[in-house]
């Protein structure tokens, strides 16, 4: 099957995660296309092929006769998508040789090279992008194709020789759940490699330590015409709280290894609302600093508004995978000329963000972030490039093959 309609077919399927879900995955469609892939598994060859309860998806590649030795090389992605915007009746448009110009998504809306001028660097590229309704999927959908369209090559062309190779893929990635139950012993990988990333070349061994922060507040409500000195305005509090947290600290004004205060949700009325963060650093100290931050500011509203006003609950998420994975050198290393090999020049450089490969480097499975091609994840601008898919397809070939050498 061609990598394109294997990209279509994928997200064609609805697979958003759902975040106030209990159950894992998280969401009950999220089961279709985890077992499309377990059927294409099969289909393709693939042996020892398992769906468990909770939605992971594995199989292997035996190793060619005498390479049984080498080291056991991972592959993964996951299936869900972000709930930020729907991924319901996906309809994916290609433009075949970009012509660098504005992109009508439709009628009324426009993806303009003003607004996302890295659009430059995809001329002369085959593009696929939304309609300007929901998201694409090509996080993580792309880097599902592109491993399952990997793995058919390899198994057709018996003449490539490799060691073992596990194929993973898992749900619930996007609200931070992915790999809560993975049994990295089961899956029997020495090292594996996330297609989770955007741009062509990323190569990601550093990533955000990440924390939730949500404060619920409960307010006082009063008829407004008799409410001085009564009133406890839940919402006023929710907004005097993020206006506490430094401005100059926020995601839109942030880059490179600077950390952020994120609102990502409020919502409520006078007697209750609830306000929610996400706190990011690549920094061990400057992430504790900026939790510290968080507690001090509710304390101070606590002092202004009552002891039971405010309730804040802080979680961490994951850390950073960068102790994890530099002990192992030659991950990186065989990254870079993999993708060398498949005329792509490496772009090393920290995640803004997080992927399961974080987590699962923490749980003894050196896990870095190799490109899928998509970009502006998670809305209605999201796209992807088709050439760059196919560069990431033979970044995975390539590292089979010098993982054998």
């Amino acid at each position: 099957m061609k990598l394109l309609d294997r990209f279509f077919k994928y997200v064609a399927i609805d697979t958003q995660s759902d975040e106030e879900s209990e159950t894992f995955p998280s969401s009950e469609k999220e089961w279709t296309l985890l077992g499309l892939l377990k059927e294409e598994m099969e289909q393709l060859g693939l042996k020892d092929i398992s769906l468990d309860k909770y939605g992971y998806v594995m199989g292997t590649i035996p190793a060619s006769e005498g390479y049984e030795t080498k080291p056991v090389i991972g592959f993964l992605a996951h299936v869900d998508t972000s709930p930020d915007m729907s991924g319901k009746n996906v309809r994916p448009i290609v433009i075949e040789k970009y012509d660098g110009k504005d992109i009508p998504l439709n009628s009324q809306l426009s993806m303009c090279v003003s607004d996302f001028p890295e659009l430059k660097n995809f001329i002369g590229h085959t593009l696929i992008h939304t309609d300007g309704t929901t998201l694409l999927g090509a996080d993580d959908k792309a880097g599902v194709a592109e491993i399952m369209s990997a793995a058919e090559y390899i198994i057709s062309h018996p003449e490539i020789k490799h060691g073992k190779i596990r194929i993973g893929f898992t749900p619930d990635e996007e609200i931070g759940r992915g790999v809560d139950f993975f049994d990295v012993k089961r899956f029997g990988a020495d090292f594996a490699y996330t297609m989770d990333g955007g741009y062509e070349g990323e190569l990601e061994y550093e990533n955000f330590n990440a924390a939730s922060a949500v404060i619920e507040i409960q307010g006082r409500n009063v008829h407004p015409g008799y409410a001085k000195d009564k009133m406890i305005n839940a919402i006023d509090i929710a907004c005097e709280l993020n206006t506490l947290l430094p401005f100059e600290q926020r995601p839109q004004h942030t880059e490179g290894y600077e950390g952020f205060y994120h609102c990502i949700a409020i919502s409520g009325s006078v007697e209750n609302a609830k306000i929610s963060f996400i706190i990011r650093d690549h920094d061990s100290e400057k992430f504790e600093q900026r939790k510290r931050w968080m507690w001090q500011v509710v304390d101070l509203l606590k002092n202004k508004y009552g002891e039971n006003v405010l309730k804040l609950t802080l979680k961490d998420q994951y850390y950073n995978m960068r102790k994890m994975v530099e002990p192992h050198p030659q991950v990186i290393e065989l990254a870079k000329k993999a993708m060398t090999l498949s005329d792509v020049t490496p772009i090393v450089r920290p995640i803004r963000g997080g992927t399961d490969g974080a987590r699962l480097s923490f749980m003894g499975l050196p896990c870095p972030n190799i490109f899928a091609g998509g970009m502006n994840f998670h809305g209605k601008f999201e796209y992807c490039s088709l050439d760059s898919m196919e560069k990431a397809k033979n970044v995975i070939i390539n590292l089979i093959k010098l993982w054998a050498e």
